[in-house]
This record gives structure tokens, sequence and C-alpha cells, in this order.
């Protein structure tokens, strides 16, 4: 095999060339040549090199995920109306399916508390009262997650993200006592529609405010503020706390 000095090399080395100027290797090898344009060649490695490296950086900068990935959207303008529309449902309906479940369980809890000298309790009539007690339970849930969900993005926007827990306990607070103008009515019937006072709750509301006007509605209001305001403000900063920690974890 033959080599073939460069073209530049023949001009001498004071030729003032071009440094850009292609310089071409010919190898002879018999009857055939290999021409390498060592320029190209060396600018067509460099840019595959390139492009692998910016590969391997792209590949490492990418995290590995093991949960589903949560897309950050765009923050949308606050919108009050759809805001509430959609925990108006949310929550009345959350709140009836809750209630109907659980209501047989409700009836033996407040029968025990009022059973006296440990007398047995009565085990029929579990879901007495059940429908009147959904017609307030259905306005009061939907009142609390109307009045909750807005509370809480406006409260979002005027706290620090590190404080976002302060905003959740008072969303909840807030939510616990627009409810509560319901709510508090609407246990008081249902406990004495459990204890067989009553036959319907029609009867009762009619007989409770005759005998201890409409303040007989409200009976126990303070102690049940004590009871839920705290528990409503507390379960829901604490469900607001788990999904933001569970997006900041797979994300």
């Amino acid at each position: 095999m033959a080599f073939q000095e460069p073209e530049a090399n023949k001009r001498g080395s004071n030729s003032n060339f071009p440094r850009t100027e292609k310089r071409i290797l010919r190898f002879k090898m018999g009857p055939f040549a290999l021409a390498l344009d060592t320029k190209n060649s060396f600018a067509a490695s460099s840019s595959a090199t390139d492009a692998s490296g910016r590969k391997m950086d792209n590949l490492q900068m990418v995290p590995k995920k093991f949960f589903a990935s949560i897309n950050n959207e765009e923050e949308k303008p606050f919108d009050f109306l759809r805001i509430l529309f959609e925990g108006v449902i949310a929550g009345g309906t959350a709140g009836v399916v809750v209630e109907t479940a659980l209501y047989p369980i409700d009836t033996i809890k407040t029968r025990l508390q009022v059973a006296r000298g440990g007398g047995q309790i009565a085990l029929k009539g579990l879901y007495s009262g059940l429908l009147g007690n959904l017609a307030g339970v259905l306005p009061a849930s939907a009142i609390f997650v109307g009045v909750y969900e807005p509370a809480k993005q406006k409260l979002l926007k005027m706290f620090p993200e590190n404080l976002s827990a302060v905003a959740h306990l008072t969303a909840g607070a807030l939510g616990g006592i627009a409810a509560s103008f319901v709510r508090v009515p609407t246990e008081v019937i249902k406990q004495r529609m459990q204890t067989r006072q009553f036959a319907s709750a029609p009867d009762a509301v009619r007989l409770i405010v005759s005998k201890e006007g409409f303040k007989g509605l409200y009976a126990g209001y303070g102690p049940f503020l004590l009871r839920d305001l705290p528990f409503d403000a507390i379960q829901f900063c604490i469900y607001e706390q788990l999904r933001i920690g569970y997006k900041l974890a797979v994300l």
C-alpha cells in the first residue's frame, strides 16, 4: 500500500493557504484508491459525539418515576360559580351516600348513649328517620364543600406556599361554620327520631318549635361547634397535605 502526500504539503511549507482548505489523504491499494476528507471526517465524528453527548445529558436529566405522573396544568382563573356548583354537587352526593351507609351504626350509638342502668337497646328500626335526616344532610354537606373549595383557593393565593396548611385549616373551619346552621337542627331531629320520641321529622320540627321555640332546634350548638369545627379543620388539612405530598412524590 502506497501513501500519497497531501496536496497541501506538495505546495511547500511556506505556501499561504487558508486553514479551512480541505486536506485529502489518498491511500493506494493496488488498483483501488481510498480518499479521506480529513476535515469532513473530523466534523462528522465531532457532530456524532455531540449528538450522543446530548442524548446522554437528556437521559440523565429525566428522573425515573415509579408512580403515575401528574402534569402541572396552567393555573386557571378563579371561577366562583363553577367551583361552588362543583362543590355543592360533590358534597351533597358524598354526604347522602355516607349517611345512608352509616346510619344504622349512628342509631345504635345514640340509643346506647341514652340507655340507663345497663338497659338493653332495641335493634329494630335502625333506619328510623333516615329520609328526614337526608333532607338535612344533603344541603349541609353541599354547603360545607361549596364554602370550603372557594375559600381554600382564595386563601392559598393569600398565604405563602409554606403556610398552605393554615389555609386548609381555615377553609375547613369556615365550611364547618357555614354548614352548622343546617347540621345542628338536623342532628337534633335525627337523635330524637332515633330514640323514638317522634313518629316523623315534620312532627319533630313542629313539636320542638311549639314547645321550645326555634332555639330548641339549636340545642347543644356550642358543644357541637367545639367538637365538629376542630374535626373538620384537621381532617381536611391532613387530607390536602397528603394530596400535596403525593403530587410532589410522583413529579
